[in-house]
């Protein structure tokens, strides 16, 4: 069951902005279905010519879409993104913060030898760049009375999933960013919250080690004895980002099949 079944008409008018779609199995991409079924426009952006080709074919499957390039690890792509955003529109209402990296070879063997630049990579694009992002959408979003930002996060970032190391690291410090901003940006009307998703098979997520046998244990530990689908997590990206969850700021959801209520 898909937003589109549930209800209709949540985000009519609202104008979104959904960072890190890389194919049609991206999270980001199941976060961008939900919320267009209810009525949203939407921009996507891109890194690099690589990525653009996907990232447009999707997006001119939904009416009204515009692409803009962006590295968020360069503040002046991000600010001219904004600026974008800002003379196409006037102002955005949510943004859906998809993105995270870290070098495979810091996804391999032990965190305790990850070096400084690949913990500055992890560090700098997984979780500064919410950050960045939030600096630069908040005044778009004071100009239409509020908004919401969400962004996603795993397991890994609460305690120790073997392989998932420096990532693991870059989602805790994401988690507390999100505590963070949502206390500043909440007088302004905007709220921040993350997901936290249960394994999905993402291009992303194959590049964790043993990431076929952390699908394998989810699906037989957890208590609905399944796997997370995308799309229950972009549903839950659409409730974050309508007015029926008005009342939540600085929290973690976790969509993930009851995984992580379990003690071991």
């Amino acid at each position: 069951m898909t937003g589109g079944e549930l209800m209709s008409g949540l985000l009519e008018g609202k104008k979104g902005l959904i960072l890190g779609v890389a194919n049609k199995r991206s999270i980001a991409w199941s976060i961008a279905r939900s919320v267009a079924s209810q009525g949203a426009q939407l921009a996507f952006s891109y890194q690099g010519e690589r990525l653009e080709e996907n990232v447009r074919e999707l997006a001119n499957t939904l009416q009204g879409s515009i692409i803009v390039p962006c590295d968020v690890t360069k503040e002046e792509e991000v600010d001219k993104l904004a600026q974008k955003l800002d003379e196409t529109w006037g102002g955005v209402d949510f943004v859906a913060h998809c993105v995270a990296y870290a070098k495979a070879e810091d996804l391999e063997g032990q965190y305790l030898k990850t070096k400084k630049d690949g913990f500055d990579t992890a560090l700098g694009v997984s979780a500064y760049s919410l950050t960045l992002v939030a600096q630069k959408v908040a005044p778009l979003m004071e100009k239409r009375g509020g908004g919401t930002i969400v962004t996603l996060t795993y397991l890994g970032g609460d305690r120790v999933a073997p392989g998932y190391n420096v990532m693991g690291v870059a989602k805790a410090a994401l988690q507390a960013s999100v505590r963070y901003l949502a206390y500043d940006l909440g007088p302004k009307n905007i709220r921040v919250n993350a997901i936290s998703a249960g394994p999905i098979n993402t291009l992303a997520a194959r590049g964790i080690a043993g990431f076929s046998e952390i699908l394998k244990i989810a699906r037989e530990r957890s208590p609905l004895r399944r796997n997370t689908e995308a799309d229950e997590v972009g549903d839950t990206a659409l409730f974050l980002s309508s007015a029926l969850s008005r009342g939540i700021t600085g929290q973690v959801l976790y969509v993930d099949s009851g995984f992580s209520t379990l003690a071991f």
